[in-house]
């Protein structure tokens, strides 16, 4: 390979740490000319938004970091359901070494920049073009990698033929020279494909990275940034003003007006300096600038929020005046938003639980808990292992929680409700259907958590068995006669 100038031509990913007078790379491309409105970035641009520009990781991250904030909340209700939890959830911590929730959350983030992201699973030893077997993926020594475009140029392209069974639907999966299996993969689009729409960012008629249509507004907060610079430097400047003295200036005038302004330059609170009565020093008046600047700087993040398809208040870092607590409309906004994210989310979530209940709901795992419960003794692992897998559900959580305050409210009047629906049916029961009805009064109650600390526990047969004593007659006492 030949070489120029003593530098090998395959070092071109060198960086310099004594910095360098060229312009960045966010510079070199966001600034130029041939950016318009409706322009597409290409896979470096893209990249270079995402590392470089201070709205690039906000608009890849921010709506992922939202939806994973809260934990699903799993109920297994055909089977020990707290160890079966506690093993799935530290199982899921493990997938990947950092957790699939890091996994989920990079190849989301991926799809967001470029358009399209991928992730595949393999087991070292194991051909990658197979399924992976049962016994694999619960003992095999599995690795996750994350695929972007790049990786996977030629692969995702799509086909636009309206009659193929594949017609725009990602096939087989390859990166270089090796195909991984549609089962030990999940691929990832920012939006649908539209059809003989070229992405490239992506390479291929796939889905759309997220600043796309934002291109152009996030070339013009690049010039808000300038002008805030200029303002930084020019606001520290002060303007002195003096009479001129005339149209023929000598050295010693000129060493005069210097020295005075050399004096004002260095004085410091406490100091006095002397100027003449036709003198004066003043600051650059900047103050006709903070309402253009202002509404411009807001309209381009207004805009740079609507091409993403994003809440505005997500990108202006604004703080919620009542938060999500109280339903405001911003609040609800979002929460609508997230729910959408969390959907698009659901494929990959599918993957990794079919992987995470294998390796977490093992025959070892089976065997202790045989021992402790006569039901799943009764069946085999097989059995077993089937009937907690269709019976989990993993849901998430509202994002608009109440206050506490506003649930103990909600608490009082089940509360209240309850007591008095006992009040009216107790009088008209047997002693049974009593019993029934005071034992599920409890259970209500005991739900209350904010207003009963400690449950209730009643016994519900000796509440039917139960007689209460009869009053029994006084006897009646004798009229005392003076």
């Amino acid at each position: 390979m030949e070489e120029s100038s003593g530098v090998n031509s395959s070092s071109q990913a060198m960086v310099s740490i004594t910095g360098s007078a060229t312009p960045s790379p966010l510079m070199q491309l966001l600034m130029a000319e041939s950016i318009e409105p409706g322009s597409q970035p290409g896979y470096e641009l893209a990249k270079i938004i995402y590392t470089d520009h201070p709205l690039g990781s906000k608009m890849a991250e921010a709506p992922i970091n939202m939806a994973l904030s809260q934990d699903r909340e799993i109920t297994i209700e055909d089977g020990p359901e707290e160890e079966l939890r506690d093993a799935f959830t530290k199982e899921w911590k493990r997938q990947g070494v950092v957790g699939a929730d890091v996994l989920i959350h990079n190849t989301m983030k991926t799809s967001r920049i470029y358009g399209i992201g991928s992730i595949v699973v393999g087991c070292r030893g194991k051909a990658t073009d197979v399924p992976l077997s049962d016994e694999d993926l619960r003992y095999g020594d599995l690795y996750y990698n994350i695929m972007d475009p790049l990786n996977s140029a030629g692969s995702l392209v799509l086909n636009q033929d309206p009659n193929a069974p594949d017609f725009q639907k990602p096939n087989a999966l390859r990166v270089g020279n090796v195909t991984y299996h549609p089962a030990n993969a999940v691929i990832v689009m920012n939006e649908q494909p539209i059809y003989i729409n070229w992405t490239k960012s992506a390479f291929g008629f796939v889905g759309r990275s997220v600043y796309q249509r934002a291109l152009y507004p996030l070339k013009s907060f690049v010039q808000t940034m300038i002008t805030d610079d200029m303002i930084a430097v020019k606001a520290g400047a002060l303007i002195y003003k003096a009479q001129s003295p005339g149209s023929m200036v000598d050295r010693l005038t000129q060493a005069f007006y210097r020295a005075k302004a050399t004096l004002i330059k260095l004085a410091r609170v406490g100091n006095i300096v002397t100027i003449g009565e036709t003198e004066s020093v003043e600051s650059i008046d900047l103050k006709n600038l903070h309402e253009p600047f202002h509404l411009a700087r807001e309209d381009i993040l207004k805009n740079i929020a609507t091409a993403a398809n994003m809440p505005a208040s997500m990108i202006n870092n604004e703080t919620l005046a009542e938060g999500f607590g109280e339903g405001s409309e911003d609040a609800k906004q979002i929460a609508r938003y997230i729910d959408r994210v969390r959907i698009e989310m659901a494929p990959l979530y599918v993957f990794f639980d079919d992987i995470v209940q294998r390796r977490a709901w093992t025959p070892e795992l089976y065997d202790t808990l045989a021992e402790k419960y006569e039901e799943v003794a009764s069946m085999d692992y097989e059995t077993a292992f089937y009937r907690w897998r269709n019976s989990f559900k993993a849901a998430w959580p509202n994002l608009l929680v109440e206050p506490d305050s506003e649930r103990a409210k909600v608490d009082e009047a089940v509360m209240t409700a309850t007591v008095g629906l006992l009040e009216v049916i107790l009088p008209a029961m047997d002693p049974v259907n009593k019993a029934t009805a005071i034992a599920w009064a409890a259970d209500v109650m005991n739900g209350r958590k904010l207003l009963v600390s400690t449950p209730l526990i009643l016994d519900e047969q000796l509440i039917a068995e139960y007689e209460p004593p009869t009053a029994q007659p006084q006897p009646e006492m004798e009229t005392l006669r003076p």
